[in-house]
């Protein structure tokens, strides 16, 4: 599995005549400069997750298969989520519109009707807040 490793440099390196301890003082000054930097110029956000090993192997696999990284496969990913979840309520809300059966409102009726969704929205909001 190509380009997705993980080596330990600080275990790698000999500990003799202190050079462990400035490497590791050399990495900490690099890691706060990339930091520093990355927060004035970043527009995206980093998250960091974990798998159990074989799942993590797979998303490797799917990455190098369709010649992405692994967070523009996860983008992907949570986009359709997204949507997958949007269908499943629309849905929801189509059957329970089809088992009401046919409402017949008078054109007057609608914008009290409006007014009571808003002031409900307009309660929860409020109430989670």
């Amino acid at each position: 599995m190509g380009g997705y490793g993980y080596v330990n440099k600080r275990n790698s390196m000999p500990k003799s005549n202190g050079y462990h301890a400035l490497y590791e003082i050399v990495v900490l000054c690099h890691n706060l400069g990339m930091a520093s930097n990355r927060t004035k110029t970043r527009s995206s956000r980093v998250f960091t997750i974990s798998f159990p090993e074989k799942l993590a192997q797979q998303v490797i696999a799917v990455a190098e298969e369709e010649n992405r990284n692994i967070s523009e496969l996860f983008r992907e990913a949570f986009r359709s989520y997204r949507i997958e979840k949007v269908h499943r309520k629309l849905e929801r809300f189509r059957a329970e519109a089809a088992a009401r059966g046919p409402v017949k409102y008078k054109e007057e009726d609608v914008e009290a009707l409006v007014d009571e969704i808003r002031a409900e929205n307009f309660a929860r909001r409020r109430k989670t807040a």
